[in-house]
């Protein structure tokens, strides 16, 4: 059974920066494209960013594009995501997850870690 621990999240002032991380254990992670979800209060969860297996390739959503960077250390079998110049539009649960098609989730979810950006 696949565990994800989502870490990394906070309270952070427009302009600032933080790293998240996810923790997966219970998988061939190193085979899986995965990607970082958020959902933000009376929204549907999406797919921000998202990283092949191997890392060759990187997919971010409009609104993240130049600002976020999504890594994976499969030697760890952690991803990460660098999240720079962030606004109050950025404030969400994080979630990661492996990624099918269409960009659907693989895994049963994690419990997030909460990301809030004050004017």
């Amino acid at each position: 059974q696949v565990q994800l621990v989502e870490s990394g999240g906070g309270l952070v002032q427009a302009g600032g920066s933080l790293r998240l991380s996810c923790a997966v254990s219970g998988s061939t992670f190193s085979f899986r494209a995965v990607g970082w979800y958020r959902q933000a209060p009376g929204k549907e969860r999406e797919l921000v960013a998202r990283i092949s297996s191997g890392g060759t390739n990187t997919n971010y959503e409009n609104a993240v594009k130049g600002r976020f960077t999504i890594s994976r250390d499969d030697a760890g079998n952690t991803v990460y995501l660098q999240m720079n110049s962030l606004n109050p539009e950025d404030t969400a649960v994080y979630y990661c997850n492996a990624v099918g098609n269409g960009a659907y989730p693989l895994w049963a979810w994690g419990q997030g870690t909460q990301v809030t950006v004050s004017p």
